[in-house]
C-alpha cells in the first residue's frame, strides 16, 4: 500500500503550484498576452518579490585551476579550440 503524503510534502506541492501560476502570469505579460491593465505595477513588483524568495537566482560561475588560471588556455588557433571542445564533450558524455 502506498504511503500517505506527509503534510510537508503537500505544502511543498501547493507552493510549487502557486509559483508556477505566478511564472505563467508573468510570462503572459512578457509575451504581450496580458496588458498593463491586467497587471498593475504593484502586483508586478509583488510577483517579482515572491519569485525572488522562492526561486534561486542564476549566477555565472567561472571555472579556474588551483592557482586561479584558466582551465582551458586561450588560443587564437581554432583547431586547438575545436580539439579541446571535442575532448570535453566526450568526457561529459561518459559521466552518468
Amino acid at each position: 500500500m502506498a504511503k500517505r503524503l506527509t503534510e510537508r510534502h503537500l505544502d511543498e506541492t501547493r507552493l510549487k503550484i502557486r509559483i508556477s501560476a505566478l511564472i505563467n502570469r508573468i510570462q503572459k505579460y512578457a509575451l504581450g498576452e496580458l496588458t498593463d491593465e491586467d497587471i498593475s505595477p504593484n502586483r508586478l513588483n509583488a510577483i517579482k518579490l515572491l519569485l525572488a524568495k522562492t526561486l534561486p537566482d542564476l549566477q555565472s560561475i567561472e571555472h579556474t585551476g588551483k592557482d586561479g588560471t584558466n582551465l582551458i588556455p586561450k588560443s587564437d588557433d581554432p583547431e586547438i579550440a575545436r580539439r579541446i571542445a571535442f575532448i570535453l564533450t566526450q568526457q561529459s558524455r561518459k559521466k552518468p
